[in-house]
C-alpha cells in the first residue's frame, strides 16, 4: 500500500501554576471542575485514552486508545501535572506509546516539544539550548527513549533552532505549508518556487543547515488541518476519513502521505466528541484497507527526503506576519474583544529580554563563584524538576561543583537556577498571544517575571525591580481600569508574591479550622510545629504556635511564631514574626493570652499578641485560594443552612398551593416558585452526595419537581450525580460477581432519564467495559451451565449496558 496517512496532535497547556506555590490554584471560569487543565482533561486527554466506537444503535461497542495510532507531543508541564493529577490518563499515554512501536515497526508516536512553548525564533541561543535539552530529557525520564522528532511551539522556526535540534539529534519537525520557501531534487535539481504554501505536503524534505549538518521536515496538509481545527470535521467520523482521502492525488503513483496537524485539543475540547470522531476514521481507513496510518517516523525510515527545502526565515503556523504575534501589535488576535490594540506586546517583551539579559551576567558570576559551569549546570537542571528528593538534589549539586558546598552555598546555587528557570517560564507564548496585558495568559508570565524578580533580589540585592517596572509601564493596557504594565505588576503580581512568613500565615489562618500533623505540607512547603495551642469559646476561636517553615524548591527555612483570632464568620486576625529563639513565644505569655481569650475578651487578646507578636497584617484575604474558599464554605455552611430552612419552610407551607396554581395553568408568584426550584434542586444535590445512595428519597424529589415544573440546575446537579454513579460503579468493580452492587448500579442508572441533562458517564462506561472484557465471558458460561445465579446476573448486566449506553455483547 502506497498511501500513508498520519494524524498528529499538539497536545499542550500553558504552564498555569502559582509561581511560588507551583500548584494551579482554583480557577472559577472552570466550573465544576477545579482548574482548566482538570476541565480539559476530563473534556479531551482522558477521552483520547478511552475513546468510543459505536454500533449501528448508537451503542458503544469498543473503546479504544487513539493516541496509539496517531501522532503526537505533550507539553512537558502538561505532563507533569497529568502525572501528578491524572495518573491514569498519564499512564495510558506512555501505554500508547509502548503500543505504537509494536505497530509502527519500531517507532514511537510521541516526539518531543520545545519544554516550555517558548517562541524559538524570539529566543537567544542560550535559550534555546536549554529548551530543547529540557525537552528532550523530560521526554527520555518519561517515555524511556530518546525522541525522533520534536514540536517547534507555533511551529516557528529559524535557522539556528534547526541547528540545535540537529545538535541534540532530532531527526525530525513538522511545519506550516506557508513556511516553505522553495525546493530542489537533492541531486542536480532546480530550484522551484513554493512560496504562499505551494509545497507538496505529500512527501518529506531535507533541510541543510550551515553549519553542514540538516534536518527532516514534513508540511502538514493545511486545508484538511484547518477544518479539523476550525470548520467542524469533526462532527461526523465518516466525513473525516473520506476528507483525508480526498488528500491523495489518484493520478500519482509514487507513495504519497496525508498528514495533518492541529491543536489535540481539537479532539474533545474545542469539537465536543472530536475524539469519536477520530476514533472513528481512523478505524474506518483500517478496517477497509483504504489506506496505512503511519508516524512520522516510520514514514522517515521507509521513505527519506529527496528533495531540499529552504525556508523563510523567522515564521509560523499562528501568524501570517511571521513571529509578530509574539512582540508586536501586528493584527493578530483572538478576536473575542474587537477593537482592541495590542501595543502592549513589544514593551512587554522587551522589559522581559532586558530582565533576561541583565539578570544573566550576575548569575553567570555567581554560580562560577561556586564552582558551577553556569550555562551548563542551567541545562541538566531539568534532572532537579524531574526528581525533588533532597537525596537527589545533593548529587546533582555535588557531581557538578568544583567546590565543596556548604548548606547555604547549596540554597544559593538552587536559588539561582529557579531564577533562570522562571526566566525562561515569562517567554511562554501564550502571554503573547490574546487580546490584552491584563489578560489571564499574560499575567502569569509577569508573575514568572516576578518570582524570577525575587529570587534575584535573593541573591543579588535590589536595583533591577525598579528598572522592570519602568519599562512595564511603558505597556498600556486596553482597559483604563489596569491603565499598563506597572499598574497590573503592582494589582495582581505583588499581592501574589510569598515568602516563608506569607506561608506560615496561611498555616496559622488555616489552623483556626483544620488540626495539622506534627509535620505538614503546605504546597511546596513543609511545616514542622514547634509548639501549637488553640482554644474555642463559642464561635470564636484562638490559635498560637511556633513552626519551622522549609520551601522544598530552595530549601530555604524559617522559624515563625504566630497567633490567630477567628472571631466569627469571615473575620480572622493573624500576627506573625521570626521566632529563632523558643523561649519568644514563652509559656507563660501564651497562658496569659488563652486566660485573657477564656473570659471573651476578644480585643485584649489581639492587643496582647500584636504587642508580643507583630501587628496583625494578614486575614482571611491573604489565604491561599483554595483554603480561603474551603474556609468561606465552612463559614457559609450555618448561613446556608439557615436560608435553606427559610426556603423549605416557604415551601412546604405553599406546595399545595403551587401544584393548584400549576394546574389552573396560572403563573405561580416568582418567590414561592423560586423557593421551590432552591429546594428541589439542593434537596436533588444532598440526596447524591450523601452517605447513603437513597433510592426512594430520590425519586420522591424527582417526582416533586415534576409535578412543580421545577427545571432541574444542570451546572448544579451533573457533578455529584457523576461521582456518586462513579463511587457505584467502583464497588461494582471491586465485586463484579456481586449482583447487590450490580442491582444498585442497575437502579441508579435507572435515574437518568429523569434528568432533561447528559450525565458525563465516561468512567461508569470504562468500568462496565473493563467487566464485560474479563467477567462477563465467565459469568456466560456459567449461566450456560444453567447457574440460576449468574442467570440473574447476566440478566441485570445487560439492562445496565442498555441504560448506559454500552452493549454486551
Amino acid at each position: 500500500m502506497d498511501r500513508f496517512i498520519c494524524i498528529h496532535g499538539h497536545f499542550y497547556q500553558p504552564p498555569r501554576e502559582n509561581a511560588w506555590l507551583e500548584a494551579v490554584e482554583l480557577q472559577d471560569s472552570a466550573y465544576p471542575y477545579h482548574d482548566w487543565n482538570e476541565r480539559i482533561t476530563a473534556e479531551c486527554y482522558a477521552t483520547m485514552a478511552t475513546s468510543r466506537l459505536l454500533d449501528e444503535q448508537g451503542r458503544i461497542r469498543d473503546i479504544t486508545n487513539n493516541y496509539a495510532r496517531i501522532s503526537f507531543n505533550f507539553g512537558p508541564s502538561l505532563l507533569a501535572w497529568l502525572e501528578r493529577h491524572a495518573s491514569l490518563v498519564y499512564g495510558a499515554i506512555l501505554e500508547a506509546d509502548q503500543a505504537s512501536r509494536r505497530r509502527f515497526s519500531g517507532h514511537g508516536a510521541a516526539i518531543a516539544q520545545a519544554y516550555n512553548h517558548m517562541i524559538m525564533p524570539l529566543a537567544n541561543r542560550r535559550d534555546k539550548e536549554t529548551q530543547v535539552v529540557w525537552g528532550i530529557r523530560d521526554f527520555e525520564r518519561r517515555f524511556q527513549r530518546p525522541p525522533e522528532g520534536m514540536w517547534l511551539p507555533e511551529t516557528a522556526v529559524d535557522l539556528e533552532t534547526l541547528e540545535v535540534l540537529a545538535d541534540h539529534g532530532i531527526g525530525f519537525t513538522i511545519l506550516s505549508p506557508r513556511q516553505a520557501k522553495r525546493v530542489r531534487r537533492l541531486k542536480d535539481g532546480q530550484w522551484q518556487d513554493v512560496g504562499g504554501g505551494k509545497v507538496d505536503p505529500s512527501r518529506p524534505y531535507l533541510a541543510r543547515l550551515p553549519s553542514g549538518k540538516s534536518i527532516a521536515l514534513f508540511f502538514y496538509d493545511d486545508p484538511i488541518s484547518r477544518a479539523v481545527a476550525f470548520e467542524g470535521l469533526l462532527s461526523d467520523g465518516e466525513r473525516f476519513a473520506h476528507r483525508l482521502m480526498d488528500g491523495f492525488d489518484d493520478a500519482r503513483r509514487e507513495p504519497q502521505l496525508v498528514n495533518i496537524a492541529t491543536d489535540g485539543e481539537s479532539y474533545g475540547h474545542h469539537h465536543y466528541k472530536g475524539n469519536m470522531a477520530l476514533a472513528f476514521a481512523l478505524y474506518a481507513i483500517e478496517s477497509r484497507q483504504l489506506a496505512r496510518l503511519t508516524i512520522y517516523g516510520e514514514y522517515l525510515e521507509l521513505y527519506p527526503p529527496q528533495r531540499e527545502i529552504e525556508l523563510f526565515e523567522k515564521t509560523s503556523w499562528s501568524c501570517v506576519h511571521g513571529v509578530d504575534r509574539w512582540w508586536r501589535d501586528c493584527g493578530c488576535n483572538s478576536g473575542r474583544r474587537p477593537g482592541y490594540h495590542q501595543a502592549w506586546r513589544t514593551p512587554l517583551r522587551e522589559a522581559f529580554d532586558w530582565l533576561r539579559d541583565s539578570l544573566a551576567p550576575a548569575y553567570e558570576e555567581k554560580m562560577k563563584a561556586l564552582g558551577f559551569n553556569a550555562w551548563e549546570v542551567r541545562n541538566d537542571y531539568v534532572a532537579v524538576i524531574l526528581d525533588r528528593e533532597p537525596a537527589a538534589v545533593d548529587a546533582f549539586l555535588a557531581e557538578r561543583t568544583l567546590r565543596t558546598l556548604s548548606a547555604d552555598d547549596q540554597i544559593v546555587a538552587i536559588q539561582l537556577l529557579e531564577l533562570q528557570r522562571h526566566a525562561m517560564l515569562m517567554f511562554t507564548s501564550c502571554g503573547w498571544f490574546f487580546d490584552d496585558i491584563s489578560g489571564l495568559e499574560t499575567i502569569q508570565v509577569i508573575q514568572f517575571a516576578g518570582r524570577a524578580l525575587q529570587l534575584a533580589k535573593a541573591a543579588f540585592g535590589d536595583g533591577i525591580e525598579p528598572r522592570f517596572m519602568q519599562l512595564l509601564e511603558k505597556a498600556p493596557s486596553n482597559l483604563r481600569e489596569h491603565k499598563d504594565g506597572r499598574r497590573i505588576y503592582e494589582k495582581f503580581i505583588k499581592p501574589a508574591m510569598v515568602d516563608l512568613t506569607t506561608v506560615g500565615a496561611h498555616y496559622a489562618m488555616r489552623s483556626l479550622f483544620k488540626e495539622y500533623p506534627q509535620r505538614s505540607a503546605v504546597y511546596c512547603y513543609t511545616v514542622d510545629q514547634g509548639f501549637f495551642r488553640s482554644l474555642a469559646v463559642g464561635r470564636a476561636k484562638l490559635a498560637m504556635g511556633r513552626v519551622e517553615i522549609a520551601s522544598t524548591i530552595t530549601r530555604r527555612s524559617a522559624f515563625l511564631c504566630f497567633g490567630a483570632i477567628h472571631w466569627g464568620d469571615h473575620n480572622i486576625s493573624c500576627c506573625i514574626s521570626p521566632c529563632p529563639d523558643p523561649s519568644q513565644l514563652a509559656e507563660e505569655f501564651v497562658g496569659r493570652v488563652f486566660d485573657v481569650f477564656r473570659r471573651a475578651e476578644f480585643p485584649t487578646a489581639l492587643l496582647m499578641l500584636e504587642k508580643n507578636i507583630g501587628t496583625s497584617t494578614f486575614s482571611l484575604r491573604h489565604l491561599f485560594r483554595d483554603e480561603q474558599r474551603r474556609i468561606l464554605q465552612i463559614v457559609l455552611e450555618s448561613n446556608l443552612s439557615n436560608a435553606e430552612a427559610a426556603y423549605r419552610q416557604v415551601y412546604d407551607e405553599n406546595a399545595p398551593l403551587l401544584l393548584f396554581l400549576k394546574d389552573l395553568m396560572v403563573p405561580a408568584p416568582r418567590a414561592l416558585a423560586a423557593a421551590a426550584e432552591y429546594l428541589l434542586n439542593a434537596a436533588i444535590r444532598h440526596a447524591f452526595e450523601g452517605p447513603i445512595f437513597d433510592l426512594t428519597a430520590i425519586r420522591q424529589l424527582l417526582d416533586a419537581a415534576t409535578m412543580h415544573g421545577v427545571t432541574l440546575d444542570a451546572s448544579f446537579l451533573e457533578m455529584p450525580i457523576r461521582r456518586r454513579m462513579e463511587q457505584i460503579a467502583e464497588d461494582f468493580r471491586r465485586a463484579p460477581t456481586d449482583l447487590a452492587a450490580l442491582r444498585q448500579l442497575e437502579d441508579a442508572a435507572g435515574l437518568l432519564p429523569d434528568f432533561a441533562f447528559e450525565v458525563n458517564l465516561r468512567t461508569v462506561q470504562n468500568i462496565f467495559f473493563q467487566i464485560r472484557k474479563e467477567i462477563y465471558p465467565q459469568m456466560k458460561k456459567k449461566a450456560g451451565r444453567r447457574d440460576r445465579k449468574a442467570r440473574q446476573w447476566m440478566a441485570v448486566f445487560q439492562d445496565v449496558g442498555k441504560k448506559i449506553g454500552m452493549r454486551t455483547e
